[in-house]
């Protein structure tokens, strides 16, 4: 019983091991693209699918968003905001914020947005135009933005991808020892098992000889 549930715990590691691999090779492979398409057109800000994702910097829209959040907006028309959505958009230094439409106001006929942090005292100073509009808040992934931030830089994607080389070198080299023994073991094993019926065979063999002795005895026995 013991033995099983090794096994099956053994098994559900291994696949969790797998599976935390994969995971972290998609993250990194999602910020490298991200990375990439950053340095290729460092005015627009990198989508995946239409969505973007944005590391939070500051507490300003706390608590149903905290500093250190990955939060994921989608690409939508502008000009279907209303009050209440909370955006994501470029500021008077181009710097993305995400803030919530408190109103909307026109000017010489051009549409604005009123924004507001909901842990600020005081709406934004600037009004957001909708060519500044990135996306629309759809979620967040808590705590994973300081990670993602870190994976952004150079010295650290070279230290993971050395770190799941590693890993991966170890785990085959693991893999490969644990398969020799087994094929070690059957080897015996089967060793163990024609060692044995050649002992059958001979002790058969010698029961033979000695039935065939007591005959021969029996014989001259009747001759006499």
């Amino acid at each position: 019983m013991k033995k099983g549930k090794k096994k099956w715990y053994r098994s559900f590691s291994n696949w969790l091991f797998v599976i935390g691999c994969i995971a972290l090779t998609i993250a990194l492979t999602m910020n490298l693209s991200i990375i990439f398409q950053a340095k290729s057109n460092e005015d627009q800000v990198p989508s995946v699918f239409g969505y973007k994702p944005f590391i939070v910097l500051s507490g300003s829209m706390e608590s149903e968003i905290q500093k250190g959040d990955m939060i994921i907006t989608k690409i939508v028309e502008p000009s279907s905001l209303s009050v209440d959505d909370v955006i994501a958009f470029r500021d008077a230094e181009n710097t993305v914020t995400t803030h919530r439409i408190i109103d909307i106001v026109v000017e010489k006929g051009e549409k604005y947005f009123v924004t507001k942090g909901d842990n600020n005292s005081t709406q934004d100073l600037n009004l957001v135009a909708l060519k500044d509009i990135e996306g629309i808040y759809i979620g967040r992934i808590p705590g994973i933005g300081s990670m993602m931030k870190s994976l952004s830089e150079p010295t650290t994607i070279v230290i993971v991808i050395l770190i799941i080389t590693i890993i991966f070198v170890i785990g085959f080299l693991i893999s490969n020892k644990k398969q020799r023994e087994a094929e070690r073991r059957e080897l015996l094993e089967y060793k163990k098992m024609k060692l044995q019926q050649e002992r059958e065979k001979e002790e058969f063999l010698e029961y033979k000889r000695m039935k065939e002795q007591q005959q021969r005895e029996e014989y001259l026995r009747r001759d006499e």
